[in-house]
Protein backbone atom coordinates (compact mmCIF):
# COMPACT_ATOMS: atom_id res chain seq x y z
CA UNK A 1 0.00 0.00 0.00
CA UNK A 2 1.24 3.55 -0.51
CA UNK A 3 1.63 5.80 2.05
CA UNK A 4 1.40 9.07 2.19
CA UNK A 5 -0.04 11.91 4.29
CA UNK A 6 -1.86 14.08 2.04
CA UNK A 7 -4.65 13.73 4.55
CA UNK A 8 -7.32 15.27 2.56
CA UNK A 9 -6.86 12.68 -0.38
CA UNK A 10 -6.84 9.98 1.90
CA UNK A 11 -9.89 10.98 3.65
CA UNK A 12 -11.59 10.34 0.31
CA UNK A 13 -10.10 6.92 -0.38
CA UNK A 14 -10.51 5.10 3.36
CA UNK A 15 -13.21 6.97 4.77
CA UNK A 16 -15.91 5.05 1.91
CA UNK A 17 -13.92 2.12 3.52
CA UNK A 18 -14.54 2.96 6.83
CA UNK A 19 -17.76 3.52 6.51
CA UNK A 20 -19.09 0.25 5.56
CA UNK A 21 -19.83 -2.31 8.05
CA UNK A 22 -20.56 0.91 10.50
CA UNK A 23 -24.31 -0.27 11.69
CA UNK A 24 -22.96 -4.33 12.02
CA UNK A 25 -20.03 -2.65 14.69
CA UNK A 26 -22.30 -0.47 15.99
CA UNK A 27 -25.07 -2.84 17.25
CA UNK A 28 -22.09 -5.14 18.49
CA UNK A 29 -19.98 -2.39 19.51
CA UNK A 30 -17.27 -3.83 18.19
CA UNK A 31 -14.02 -1.69 18.07
CA UNK A 32 -12.37 -0.42 14.91
CA UNK A 33 -9.66 -2.34 14.82
CA UNK A 34 -8.81 -2.61 11.48
CA UNK A 35 -8.79 0.99 10.93
CA UNK A 36 -6.53 1.79 13.33
CA UNK A 37 -4.61 -0.58 11.06
CA UNK A 38 -4.93 1.15 7.87
CA UNK A 39 -4.20 4.60 9.79
CA UNK A 40 -0.93 3.32 10.96
CA UNK A 41 0.21 1.93 7.55
CA UNK A 42 -0.26 5.88 6.38
CA UNK A 43 1.71 7.19 9.55
CA UNK A 44 -1.38 8.57 10.57
CA UNK A 45 -0.64 8.63 14.60
CA UNK A 46 2.54 10.24 13.70
CA UNK A 47 1.13 13.15 11.32
CA UNK A 48 1.21 15.58 13.64
CA UNK A 49 4.95 15.10 14.73
CA UNK A 50 7.43 17.59 12.97
CA UNK A 51 9.39 15.92 10.10
CA UNK A 52 12.80 16.50 12.13
CA UNK A 53 11.84 14.50 14.66
CA UNK A 54 10.86 11.64 12.07
CA UNK A 55 6.93 12.67 11.92
CA UNK A 56 4.24 13.57 9.16
CA UNK A 57 4.72 17.63 10.07
CA UNK A 58 0.99 17.80 9.04
CA UNK A 59 -0.37 21.02 10.38
CA UNK A 60 -2.49 21.41 13.36
CA UNK A 61 -5.40 22.56 11.33
CA UNK A 62 -5.36 19.80 8.69
CA UNK A 63 -5.55 17.23 10.98
CA UNK A 64 -8.94 18.76 12.23
CA UNK A 65 -9.98 19.07 9.12
CA UNK A 66 -9.39 15.55 8.30
CA UNK A 67 -11.04 14.22 11.58
CA UNK A 68 -14.20 16.18 10.16
CA UNK A 69 -14.44 14.68 7.50
CA UNK A 70 -13.96 11.27 8.77
CA UNK A 71 -16.57 11.56 11.30
CA UNK A 72 -19.03 11.90 8.07
CA UNK A 73 -17.90 8.07 7.33
CA UNK A 74 -17.23 6.61 10.58
CA UNK A 75 -17.84 8.88 14.13
CA UNK A 76 -16.24 6.20 15.92
CA UNK A 77 -12.78 6.15 14.22
CA UNK A 78 -12.94 9.57 14.02
CA UNK A 79 -13.37 10.28 17.89
CA UNK A 80 -11.12 7.96 19.00
CA UNK A 81 -8.63 8.81 16.54
CA UNK A 82 -8.80 12.80 18.01
CA UNK A 83 -8.04 10.86 21.42
CA UNK A 84 -4.36 10.40 20.59
CA UNK A 85 -3.97 13.53 17.93
CA UNK A 86 -4.65 15.79 21.16
CA UNK A 87 -1.68 14.46 23.47
CA UNK A 88 -0.11 14.47 20.34
CA UNK A 89 -0.96 17.65 20.12
CA UNK A 90 0.12 18.82 23.39
CA UNK A 91 3.48 17.39 23.56
CA UNK A 92 3.95 19.39 19.97
CA UNK A 93 2.61 22.60 22.06
CA UNK A 94 5.12 21.93 24.95
CA UNK A 95 8.09 20.64 22.64
CA UNK A 96 7.97 23.99 21.17
CA UNK A 97 7.71 26.39 24.42
CA UNK A 98 10.51 24.39 25.95
CA UNK A 99 8.98 22.14 27.74
CA UNK A 100 9.02 17.97 28.25
CA UNK A 101 7.31 16.26 24.59
CA UNK A 102 9.97 15.91 22.82
CA UNK A 103 10.36 11.95 23.70
CA UNK A 104 6.28 11.31 23.40
CA UNK A 105 6.74 12.60 19.65
CA UNK A 106 9.78 11.05 18.92
CA UNK A 107 8.26 7.57 20.22
CA UNK A 108 4.88 8.00 18.07
CA UNK A 109 7.31 8.94 15.26
CA UNK A 110 9.37 5.28 15.52
CA UNK A 111 6.86 2.72 15.78
CA UNK A 112 3.19 5.07 15.47
CA UNK A 113 2.78 4.43 19.11
CA UNK A 114 -0.78 4.61 20.12
CA UNK A 115 -1.75 7.26 22.76
CA UNK A 116 -4.67 6.32 25.27
CA UNK A 117 -6.11 9.24 27.36
CA UNK A 118 -8.18 9.44 30.73
CA UNK A 119 -7.68 12.95 31.51
CA UNK A 120 -11.23 14.30 31.04
CA UNK A 121 -12.67 11.92 33.00
CA UNK A 122 -10.02 12.52 35.63
CA UNK A 123 -10.27 16.53 35.68
CA UNK A 124 -9.63 18.25 38.51
CA UNK A 125 -9.49 15.62 41.41
CA UNK A 126 -8.62 12.46 39.43
CA UNK A 127 -9.07 9.13 40.95
CA UNK A 128 -7.46 5.74 42.49
CA UNK A 129 -5.09 5.10 44.71
CA UNK A 130 -1.01 6.11 45.43
CA UNK A 131 1.30 4.21 47.45
CA UNK A 132 4.97 5.00 47.80
CA UNK A 133 7.77 2.30 46.46
CA UNK A 134 11.29 1.96 46.07
CA UNK A 135 11.88 4.31 43.25
CA UNK A 136 8.57 5.78 42.51
CA UNK A 137 5.21 4.59 43.10
CA UNK A 138 2.27 1.73 42.92
CA UNK A 139 -0.76 2.97 41.77
CA UNK A 140 -4.01 0.95 41.64
CA UNK A 141 -7.17 2.64 39.63
CA UNK A 142 -9.92 2.02 37.73
CA UNK A 143 -9.98 4.58 34.20
CA UNK A 144 -13.38 4.75 32.13
CA UNK A 145 -13.55 6.09 29.13
CA UNK A 146 -10.71 5.21 27.59
CA UNK A 147 -10.99 5.22 23.70
CA UNK A 148 -8.88 3.31 21.41
CA UNK A 149 -7.90 1.53 23.92
CA UNK A 150 -7.92 -2.38 22.39
CA UNK A 151 -5.45 -0.91 20.43
CA UNK A 152 -3.42 1.29 22.60
CA UNK A 153 0.03 1.63 23.39
CA UNK A 154 0.86 4.26 26.31
CA UNK A 155 -1.91 5.35 28.75
CA UNK A 156 -1.79 8.99 29.72
CA UNK A 157 -3.58 9.05 33.08
CA UNK A 158 -3.13 10.84 36.63
CA UNK A 159 -3.61 9.52 40.39
CA UNK A 160 -4.48 11.23 43.54
CA UNK A 161 -1.35 11.18 46.24
CA UNK A 162 -1.00 12.70 49.82
CA UNK A 163 2.46 13.71 49.97
CA UNK A 164 3.41 13.78 53.43
CA UNK A 165 5.26 17.70 53.44
CA UNK A 166 2.59 19.14 50.39
CA UNK A 167 -0.53 17.75 51.11
CA UNK A 168 -2.50 16.12 48.13
CA UNK A 169 -1.78 16.03 44.42
CA UNK A 170 -2.06 14.79 41.25
CA UNK A 171 0.40 13.00 39.69
CA UNK A 172 0.17 12.92 35.68
CA UNK A 173 2.38 9.87 34.45
CA UNK A 174 2.04 7.37 31.61
CA UNK A 175 2.43 3.53 31.63
CA UNK A 176 2.65 0.87 28.53
CA UNK A 177 -1.03 -1.26 28.08
CA UNK A 178 1.35 -4.06 27.87
CA UNK A 179 2.85 -3.54 31.68
CA UNK A 180 2.36 -6.42 34.15
CA UNK A 181 -1.08 -5.18 36.26
CA UNK A 182 -2.99 -3.27 33.35
CA UNK A 183 -6.10 -4.96 32.00
CA UNK A 184 -9.11 -3.73 29.82
CA UNK A 185 -12.62 -4.40 31.82
CA UNK A 186 -13.85 -4.35 27.91
CA UNK A 187 -17.27 -2.89 29.55
CA UNK A 188 -17.86 -0.34 26.84
CA UNK A 189 -21.45 -0.58 26.04
CA UNK A 190 -22.79 2.73 25.73
CA UNK A 191 -25.43 4.63 23.66
CA UNK A 192 -23.39 6.16 20.88
CA UNK A 193 -20.03 5.96 19.98
CA UNK A 194 -19.98 2.02 20.68
CA UNK A 195 -17.13 1.27 18.20
CA UNK A 196 -14.24 3.96 19.81
CA UNK A 197 -13.13 1.13 22.44
CA UNK A 198 -13.83 3.20 25.31
CA UNK A 199 -13.85 0.59 27.73
CA UNK A 200 -12.25 1.21 31.29
CA UNK A 201 -8.71 0.77 31.92
CA UNK A 202 -7.48 -1.51 35.08
CA UNK A 203 -4.55 -0.43 37.00
CA UNK A 204 -3.69 -2.93 39.80
CA UNK A 205 -0.55 -1.56 41.88
CA UNK A 206 1.29 -1.04 38.70
CA UNK A 207 4.56 0.08 39.31
CA UNK A 208 5.45 4.14 38.35
CA UNK A 209 8.82 5.44 38.04
CA UNK A 210 9.45 8.30 39.95
CA UNK A 211 11.33 10.07 36.71
CA UNK A 212 7.92 9.22 34.36
CA UNK A 213 6.00 11.84 36.70
CA UNK A 214 5.66 14.48 34.13
CA UNK A 215 3.67 16.96 36.52
CA UNK A 216 2.35 16.86 39.92
CA UNK A 217 -0.40 19.64 40.69
CA UNK A 218 -2.50 20.48 43.77
CA UNK A 219 -5.48 18.23 44.17
CA UNK A 220 -9.04 20.05 43.19
CA UNK A 221 -7.57 23.25 41.79
CA UNK A 222 -7.06 24.78 38.48
CA UNK A 223 -3.92 24.11 37.00
CA UNK A 224 -2.01 26.22 34.11
CA UNK A 225 -1.59 22.79 32.28
CA UNK A 226 -5.36 22.80 32.01
CA UNK A 227 -4.90 25.92 29.04
CA UNK A 228 -2.72 23.63 27.62
CA UNK A 229 -4.56 20.60 27.13
CA UNK A 230 -7.91 22.21 26.97
CA UNK A 231 -7.02 24.63 24.19
CA UNK A 232 -5.20 21.80 21.92
CA UNK A 233 -7.89 19.08 22.46
CA UNK A 234 -10.88 20.59 22.06
CA UNK A 235 -10.78 21.95 18.37
CA UNK A 236 -9.98 18.55 17.44
CA UNK A 237 -12.77 16.62 19.17
CA UNK A 238 -14.90 18.96 18.53
CA UNK A 239 -14.30 18.74 14.47
CA UNK A 240 -15.22 14.97 14.84
CA UNK A 241 -18.83 15.57 16.33
CA UNK A 242 -18.92 18.83 13.51
CA UNK A 243 -18.77 15.96 11.14
CA UNK A 244 -21.65 13.95 13.16
CA UNK A 245 -23.68 17.17 12.19
CA UNK A 246 -22.57 17.36 8.26
CA UNK A 247 -23.05 13.65 7.57
CA UNK A 248 -27.45 14.07 9.61
CA UNK A 249 -27.46 16.72 7.50
CA UNK A 250 -26.67 15.28 4.30
CA UNK A 251 -28.96 12.24 5.12
CA UNK A 252 -31.66 14.50 5.90
CA UNK A 253 -31.19 16.53 2.75
CA UNK A 254 -31.37 13.04 0.77
CA UNK A 255 -34.34 12.51 2.40
CA UNK A 256 -36.39 15.97 2.79
CA UNK A 257 -35.86 16.00 -1.55
CA UNK A 258 -37.98 13.74 -2.16
CA UNK A 259 -41.20 15.30 0.22
CA UNK A 260 -40.24 18.48 -1.44
CA UNK A 261 -43.90 19.16 -1.98
CA UNK A 262 -44.76 19.21 1.40
CA UNK A 263 -45.00 22.96 2.34
CA UNK A 264 -43.14 22.17 6.33
CA UNK A 265 -40.26 21.11 4.19
CA UNK A 266 -38.37 24.01 3.34
CA UNK A 267 -38.58 25.39 7.05
CA UNK A 268 -36.77 22.04 9.02
CA UNK A 269 -34.52 22.17 6.34
CA UNK A 270 -34.14 26.06 6.97
CA UNK A 271 -33.97 25.64 10.60
CA UNK A 272 -31.65 22.69 10.18
CA UNK A 273 -28.97 24.49 8.20
CA UNK A 274 -29.22 27.31 11.04
CA UNK A 275 -28.33 24.67 13.47
CA UNK A 276 -25.25 23.20 11.27
CA UNK A 277 -23.95 26.52 10.36
CA UNK A 278 -23.48 27.60 14.07
CA UNK A 279 -21.82 23.98 14.79
CA UNK A 280 -19.77 24.77 11.91
CA UNK A 281 -18.78 28.53 13.03
CA UNK A 282 -18.07 28.05 16.42
CA UNK A 283 -16.03 24.75 15.08
CA UNK A 284 -13.86 26.64 12.99
CA UNK A 285 -13.24 29.47 15.30
CA UNK A 286 -11.75 26.60 17.94
CA UNK A 287 -9.33 25.82 15.08
CA UNK A 288 -8.42 29.51 14.55
CA UNK A 289 -8.19 29.97 18.13
CA UNK A 290 -5.59 27.27 18.39
CA UNK A 291 -3.84 28.72 15.48
CA UNK A 292 -1.42 25.75 14.63
CA UNK A 293 -0.74 25.19 18.16
CA UNK A 294 1.11 29.13 17.97
CA UNK A 295 -1.06 30.06 20.88
CA UNK A 296 -0.04 31.99 24.14
CA UNK A 297 -2.01 29.68 26.71
CA UNK A 298 -3.77 31.70 29.34
CA UNK A 299 -7.15 31.10 31.33
CA UNK A 300 -9.00 33.45 28.52
CA UNK A 301 -7.94 31.43 25.73
CA UNK A 302 -9.02 27.97 27.76
CA UNK A 303 -12.38 29.91 28.58
CA UNK A 304 -13.20 30.79 25.24
CA UNK A 305 -12.52 27.08 23.51
CA UNK A 306 -15.01 25.86 26.37
CA UNK A 307 -17.38 28.37 25.78
CA UNK A 308 -17.58 27.10 21.44
CA UNK A 309 -17.64 23.77 22.67
CA UNK A 310 -20.60 24.22 24.48
CA UNK A 311 -22.00 25.66 21.45
CA UNK A 312 -20.74 23.19 19.14
CA UNK A 313 -21.86 20.53 21.51
CA UNK A 314 -25.68 22.24 21.36
CA UNK A 315 -25.80 22.84 17.76
CA UNK A 316 -24.77 19.80 17.03
CA UNK A 317 -27.43 17.82 18.51
CA UNK A 318 -29.91 20.55 17.48
CA UNK A 319 -28.33 19.44 13.85
CA UNK A 320 -28.86 15.73 14.14
CA UNK A 321 -32.52 15.97 16.23
CA UNK A 322 -33.59 18.34 12.90
CA UNK A 323 -32.41 15.92 10.76
CA UNK A 324 -34.42 13.11 11.76
CA UNK A 325 -37.58 15.61 11.65
CA UNK A 326 -36.93 16.75 8.09
CA UNK A 327 -36.21 13.28 6.86
CA UNK A 328 -39.62 12.02 8.14
CA UNK A 329 -40.55 8.69 9.33
CA UNK A 330 -38.10 7.34 6.97
CA UNK A 331 -35.67 8.49 8.93
CA UNK A 332 -37.30 6.82 12.34
CA UNK A 333 -35.63 3.38 10.49
CA UNK A 334 -32.31 2.58 11.73
CA UNK A 335 -31.23 1.16 8.24
CA UNK A 336 -31.15 5.26 7.11
CA UNK A 337 -28.24 5.84 10.15
CA UNK A 338 -30.28 9.18 11.42
CA UNK A 339 -30.56 7.36 14.68
CA UNK A 340 -27.35 5.84 15.13
CA UNK A 341 -26.00 9.42 14.51
CA UNK A 342 -28.29 10.65 16.79
CA UNK A 343 -27.03 8.64 19.91
CA UNK A 344 -23.04 9.53 18.67
CA UNK A 345 -24.14 13.30 18.83
CA UNK A 346 -24.90 12.78 22.26
CA UNK A 347 -21.21 11.88 22.90
CA UNK A 348 -20.88 15.61 22.70
CA UNK A 349 -21.93 16.82 25.83
CA UNK A 350 -19.97 14.71 27.94
CA UNK A 351 -16.47 15.96 26.88
CA UNK A 352 -14.76 18.70 29.14
CA UNK A 353 -16.55 20.84 30.22
CA UNK A 354 -20.52 19.58 30.00
CA UNK A 355 -22.71 22.21 30.04
CA UNK A 356 -23.34 23.67 33.29
CA UNK A 357 -19.99 23.04 34.62
CA UNK A 358 -18.81 25.24 31.93
CA UNK A 359 -21.32 27.88 32.34
CA UNK A 360 -20.48 27.95 36.05
CA UNK A 361 -16.74 28.08 35.25
CA UNK A 362 -17.22 30.60 32.96
CA UNK A 363 -19.29 33.03 35.18
CA UNK A 364 -16.65 32.62 37.95
CA UNK A 365 -14.30 34.08 35.49
CA UNK A 366 -16.69 37.00 34.28
CA UNK A 367 -16.94 37.75 38.16
CA UNK A 368 -12.79 37.65 38.58
CA UNK A 369 -13.12 34.54 40.69
CA UNK A 370 -10.97 31.34 40.81
CA UNK A 371 -12.65 28.84 37.77
CA UNK A 372 -13.27 26.44 39.78
CA UNK A 373 -13.57 27.26 43.56
CA UNK A 374 -15.12 24.84 45.84
CA UNK A 375 -17.05 22.56 43.00
CA UNK A 376 -14.31 20.65 40.45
Amino acid sequence: MTRFLDLQALVQIVGPRFAKGAAERDAGDVFVAEHYDVLKEHKVFSALVPAELGGGGVRYGGMCAFLRQLARYCPSTALALSMHQHLVAAALYNHRNGRPGKKVLERVAASECVLISTGANDWMESSGTVERADGGFRVSARKPFASGSPKGDMLVTSAPFEDANEGWQVLHFAVPLADSGVSLSEDWRALGMRATGSHTVILEKVFVPENAIVLRRPRGRYHPAWNVILTAAMPLIMSAYTGVAEAAATVAREHASKTCGDSSTPYLLGELTNHLTMAQLAADDMVRLANDLDFVAGLDLANAMLVRKTIVADHVLATVEKALEAAGGAGFYRKTGLERLLRDAHGAQFHPLSAKRQHRFTGRIALGLDPIGDAA
